[in-house]
């Protein structure tokens, strides 16, 4: 077994701290308590949400879990190609720098493990067949370091 943690984006972190910070100063300053308790229980569900994203490779099986709402496990022979992505698209990663996981015929689910390069070698040792598409030459030396 092998547990990857989630990388965490510093951009993502100031902007959240900006957008529900300032709300939150802004609800406090105007004593709007209980529209404050509702932002103040965002902020504490998304740092959750940070604290808790990992992925797991057991046996034959990639576990992806992310706080309370994400928990799910596919088989890695089912996955067809991992490729890296900048997309905004939502899923179980806690930053911008992620990898898009295509398996079964179109399901696809985006991660950000903190040790790619560690991660796709481990995929591939269990799969051969997985298609690995980096983005350039410098960002597969990167990450073999």
């Amino acid at each position: 077994m092998r547990k990857f943690k989630s990388k965490i984006s510093i951009g993502l972190i100031v902007f959240l701290a900006v957008l529900l910070g300032g709300m939150l100063m802004m609800l406090l300053y105007d004593r709007s308590w209980m529209v404050s308790l509702l932002i103040f229980s965002q902020i504490v569900f998304i740092a959750h949400m940070f604290a808790n994203t990992y992925y797991i490779v057991e046996d034959e099986k990639l576990h992806i879990k992310s706080g309370l709402l994400v928990n799910f496990s596919l088989d890695i022979h089912h996955i067809k190609k991992i490729s890296e992505t900048n997309s905004l698209m939502t899923g179980p990663a806690a930053s911008f720098d992620r990898l898009e996981i295509t398996y079964n015929k179109f399901d696809t689910v985006l991660i950000s493990p903190k040790e790619k390069a560690a991660f796709i070698e481990l995929i591939k040792k269990i799969n051969p067949e997985v298609e690995i598409k980096l983005k350039n030459k410098e960002a597969r030396i990167k990450n073999k370091e």
